[in-house]
């Protein structure tokens, strides 16, 4: 098991909790508060041997970082989605007899309505 004993000092936490009734200890709070911002922070770690029967790995496994954030898993679930979506605008179509883009507003069927 490891151990680790951690010793944190913030400016922005009191290490006791005060009481303020008074104007005066207002300003004393404050003036504690800019004392602080010196502290620093400390962490120290033991390590120890690992329990009974944990193995480690022999070879260390190959990592190869995402092109541009484009993972295998990532893909896969886009596709899927994708493949929903087409899905559900056919279901749509067939319900209500008309084009997605008819339900939308958009006039079908007259071409591209360029002047020539």
């Amino acid at each position: 098991m490891a151990t680790s004993s951690t010793t944190l000092l913030s400016p922005l936490i009191p290490a006791t909790t005060p009481s303020i009734n008074s104007p005066s200890k207002q300003f004393l709070l404050l003036q504690n508060r800019s004392l602080n911002r010196s502290k620093r922070v400390s962490l120290v770690v033991h390590a120890v041997k690992p329990p009974a029967g944990v193995e480690f790995p022999k070879v260390q496994p190959q990592f190869q970082p995402p092109f541009l954030g484009f993972t295998r898993t990532a893909e896969i679930w886009n596709s899927r989605a994708c493949m929903i979506g087409i899905i559900g605008v056919f279901v749509v179509e067939l319900i209500i007899n008309k084009g997605i883009l008819q339900v939308i507003g958009v006039d079908v069927g007259k071409g591209l309505n360029i002047p020539l």
